[in-house]
């Protein structure tokens, strides 16, 4: 009897660590692997195929595959609440795969913005959607520090494909350097779409893809008010500081190493965030992180020299990945899980607007100001903002000011 409830338990182990692995394994690859290495090319495209495009134009390709991470997935989450994820998702890791192979052939900015840019940001967030609130099925308590553990994969892969990047570059060329890229994502979303499973049967809540009536919940609208102007300054810092730093006399080849290491550090940040969010609350957590994220992008302009940015860099990713781990933690507590993908995939669209615009106008304000300090005030004031509201949607949750939420 006891040899039979330990081979079940290791059953429902075995099951739970292949339904984590599969949406961990997503994100790293797709959203924090490629797409958090825009920095990397932010710069390789200012100093040769692109430079006699301004950076500020640049900067939509990335801006805009960070938005679209985000944009579909008001009908992607809608989809998964019915049951239809599967096929959206296998579909999307075809078309990821191909424009991998294909940005190796683009010369010319239009034709980055339309493969890079529109093309994976758009199959991005078909996949990323589904694989969030999947984990969120598997785990009912500790939900906090398990969205946090999937995170940590999403922010090695962050941390691999800038290094990677930065040495294959020089050695085998852009074209072959984006081809591996192409090849490591064939393998990964193939993995990936084999161990997707959902663990709650689809339910066809009423309403269609909007649901009105947690937008008119005050808490719920507070959130996604602070989540978009988060996602409006908190890329700016790890779009522009491999550039930045070449402008303070940071080598070329060292600078690279910028992006790896904030990704890196938001490792920490992530694990440390989950293990918050469980003791003192998901909003709080996201509170002090955002806070924190702000204060140092309030001070990257400021840095002089390597090691000022280098502690910069670390204190920022360790911070910002708070934010980014427990944003779906904090949609799915706000509401019934039935309706989970449909609330997440809510606060994912609406956020995508200002993932769409910070970069882009934290550029222009660059080119204005001749520097990045007007650039970091920008960022760093509206990062603050969305701390303060995220403070003002736990004291509605709870109606009073301290307390767990």
């Amino acid at each position: 009897m006891a040899g039979r409830c330990c081979c079940k338990f290791s059953f429902i182990f075995l099951v739970r660590c292949l339904n984590f692995l599969a949406p961990s394994l997503t994100q790293v690859i797709t959203r924090f692997g490629v797409a958090n290495t825009w920095g990397v090319f932010q710069e390789y495209y200012e100093e040769n195929l692109l430079r006699h495009t301004s950076p500020s134009n640049i900067a939509w390709i990335g801006s805009v595959q960070y938005a679209l991470v985000y944009l579909p997935a008001l009908a992607t989450g809608r989809m998964f609440d019915l049951g239809y994820f599967k096929i959206p998702c296998l579909a999307a890791s075809c078309v990821i795969v191909v424009s991998a192979f294909l940005t190796a052939e683009c010369t010319q900015f239009w034709q980055f913005f339309l493969v890079q840019g529109l093309s994976l940001g758009v199959c991005y967030g078909i996949i990323v959607g589904p694989a969030l609130v999947i984990i969120s099925h598997w785990f009912s308590r500790k939900r906090g520090l398990a969205m946090s553990l999937a995170a940590i994969g999403a922010s090695i892969g962050s941390t691999v494909f800038p290094a990677a990047a930065q040495n294959l570059i020089p050695l085998i060329g852009f074209k072959w350097t984006m081809r591996v890229f192409g090849f490591i994502l064939l393998a990964a979303l193939g993995m990936a779409n084999i161990l997707l499973k959902r663990r709650l049967p689809p339910v066809n809540v009423r309403g269609g893809l909007l649901n009105l009536k947690a937008l008119r919940n005050t808490v719920f609208a507070t959130y996604c008010i602070a989540g978009i102007l988060a996602f409006l300054g908190l890329y700016t810092e790890l779009t522009y500081i491999s550039v930045s730093a070449i402008a303070i006399g940071v080598s070329g080849d060292f600078s690279f190493y910028i992006i790896a290491i904030a990704n890196g550090a938001s490792t920490f940040g992530r694990l440390a965030s989950g293990l918050m969010a469980d003791k003192i609350g998901v909003l709080n957590t996201m509170a002090a992180f955002t806070a924190t994220a702000g204060i140092m992008t309030f001070c990257w302009p400021f840095a002089t020299n390597e090691s000022q940015l280098i502690a910069i860099a670390t204190i920022y990713g360790f911070s910002s990945g708070g934010f980014v781990a427990l944003f779906a933690v904090a949609a799915v507590a706000m509401g019934d899980i039935e309706d989970a993908g449909r609330r997440v995939g809510m606060f994912m669209t609406l956020t995508a607007f200002g993932a769409i615009a910070g970069p882009p106008i934290s550029g222009v304000i660059s080119t204005a100001s001749g520097g990045f300090a007007d650039a970091g005030f920008y960022a760093g004031g509206i990062i603050m903002c969305s701390a303060g509201l995220l403070l003002l949607a736990r004291y509605l949750q709870l109606g009073r000011l301290w307390g767990k939420g």
